[in-house]
């Protein structure tokens, strides 16, 4: 429903929150703006019934009521700042206090760690591979030791003798199997060495035309963000875009 009259101007002394009686506190700087604005909320749903504006009279009493409206939003917003600025502070000395220590890969702990990890790796490293090779080397031999022991057995057939020599070889190549995966998880575990992927870019074209297919609407909001950047720098024509003016309320 549409106000009757236009906005009252409120008087600088006016108390929307005062109440009878005696012994109440005064109110807060944000008790007061937070009723100015919720009072002048209240107003616009007068306003915003989805009715257009008929006469320059309704419109400049909505002009009025948004300016009202933007002034007290800038107005909670100082305070809301001011009233955060000692918060604000204690975390910056608290940050201050720590980075040198702890700020990643800046902090005296992030950086002794990636000097260490430099003198680490590579020796690591080296046992790491050594021991894949003895693991190689190992699963090698256990794979022989059951070729042969498999050559021996079909070869077997009918003589007990040569069967269970057979059968002892395909024991010790069972047993040297063991030895393989033992040697391959040493290889592979607790060597204080994790694996890291990276891509690297070395053709742009099949690349957009993966991530295209790949993840489609991840890809427009990345355009639709560098066409907005672009045409708030002022330019005004983008392969693939139309560039549009409207006009909205300042």
């Amino acid at each position: 429903m549409r106000p009757a009259t236009a906005i009252a101007t409120v008087a600088d002394d006016f108390n929307p929150l005062a109440v009878k009686g005696h012994n109440q506190p005064p109110p807060s700087e944000f008790d007061l703006i937070k009723q100015e604005i919720e009072d002048l909320f209240d107003e616009a749903k007068n306003w915003a019934d989805g009715e257009p504006i008929a006469s320059q009279e309704m419109h400049d009493a909505i002009e009025r009521l948004r300016d009202s409206l933007h002034e007290a939003g800038k107005r909670a917003d100082a305070l809301r700042v001011e009233e955060k600025r000692p918060l604000d502070e204690q975390v910056a000395a608290v940050q201050a206090k720590y980075n040198p220590l702890v700020q990643p890969k800046k902090g005296k702990v992030d950086l002794a760690k990636s000097a260490l990890d430099a003198l680490l790796t590579p020796y690591r490293t080296r046992i790491a591979q050594e021991k894949a090779a003895e693991a190689a080397r190992v699963a090698a031999a256990a794979e022989e030791a059951r070729r042969q022991a498999t050559e021996a057995i079909r070869a077997s057939s009918g003589n007990l003798a040569e069967r269970e020599a057979a059968e002892e070889l395909l024991a010790d190549a069972k047993k040297l199997e063991r030895q393989a995966g033992r040697a391959n998880k040493a290889a592979t575990t607790g060597t204080g060495l994790r694996t890291v992927w990276k891509a690297e870019l070395v053709d742009e074209a099949a690349a957009l035309d993966w991530f295209w297919g790949e993840r489609p609407d991840a890809f427009r909001e990345l355009i639709q963000s560098l066409a907005d950047e672009a045409v708030r720098r002022g330019v005004r024509k983008i392969q693939g875009f139309v560039v549009r003016d409207e006009k909205v309320a300042a």
